[in-house]
């Protein structure tokens, strides 16, 4: 794999960072994944966006503009084959040369990519061939700063371990008063009577691409009405359908919550319509 770090490409047994910085130290940077078919990317500029803000919110300025944002993205994707791959970027706050928690002042930020492989293009939605996810729920125990896509990521590891190690594919969560947060690795969406519904973007939750794209989408096309607000555990349980939605999954159908099968278990039909929706759309973002 070709990586690159700090202005320069290399094999990634080359890439080396110092153990005083901060992302090494502290979980001190953010990070971002944006999903590539052949040199083709999903949303990259909502992906950048989002890892700006990210930035802004810890007191990083931005060491790049979008363009050679983009550049190194693209580099990425030549020098690894053009083939399904996620474009990792992460930014920490950089070497201060010792262990301190105050922030340091003129202190470069450590700029490193590299990509992920993923999982082939998704092919054309098919309810009735699709597989679809097994999950568990559990409450949620992170911090309070959730919608920081931030490298320091133990909360979100310790909650899929739970569902890892019982071989599920993802943990989702609820607070203290049985709501509806996020998955480990995910959005969440239920849908019931034809309605979809999602919780409303606040600190519990990261503001994910594929999330933002699956909604706007669907109101776009129009077919489908959807809803961001307060969804309780209750209303999971119940659910005709449970799906999960990140850049590499796009929007993935639930078919068993805590070992039981949710509605009919089945994939859904509005899961098949949704995903038709997104996949025509995705490009467009």
């Amino acid at each position: 794999m070709i990586v690159y770090l700090n202005g320069e490409y290399m094999p990634a047994e080359q890439a080396t960072i110092s153990p005083f910085d901060r992302g090494f130290l502290f979980g001190d940077g953010i990070y971002d994944v944006t999903p590539s078919y052949g040199g083709k990317m999903v949303g990259f500029k909502l992906h950048l966006e989002r890892m700006d803000n990210g930035l802004k919110s810890i007191g990083i300025e931005n060491p790049l503009t979008t363009e050679q944002w983009h550049e190194i993205a693209t580099q990425l994707s030549q020098k690894n084959g053009d083939q399904n791959l996620g474009i990792y970027f992460q930014i920490s706050r950089g070497n201060e040369g010792r262990r301190f928690h105050g922030f340091p002042s003129n202190v470069k930020p450590t700029v490193f990519g590299m990509v992920i492989e993923i999982a082939p293009h998704p092919a054309i939605p098919n309810r009735h061939i699709e597989a679809g996810l097994k999950v568990i729920s559990t409450e949620d125990l992170r911090w309070s700063r959730c919608h920081i896509k931030s490298t320091a990521m133990l909360g979100n590891v310790l909650h899929f371990q739970q569902s890892y190690s019982v071989q599920n594919n993802e943990t989702i969560m609820y607070n203290a008063l049985g709501q509806l947060t996020e998955g480990s690795y995910s959005n969440v969406f239920i849908v019931e009577d034809g309605v979809v519904a999602t919780p409303i973007l606040d600190h519990q939750l990261l503001p994910g691409i594929s999330r933002h794209i699956a909604i706007e989408s669907m109101r776009a096309d129009g077919s489908i009405k959807v809803e961001e607000r307060i969804v309780t555990m209750d209303e999971v349980r119940n659910a005709d359908e449970i799906w999960i939605t990140n850049s590499s999954k796009h929007i993935a159908p639930v078919l068993e919550l805590d070992g039981e099968p949710v509605g009919d278990g089945l994939v859904g039909e509005v899961w098949e319509r949704a995903m038709t929706i997104y996949m025509a759309a995705k490009y467009d973002f």
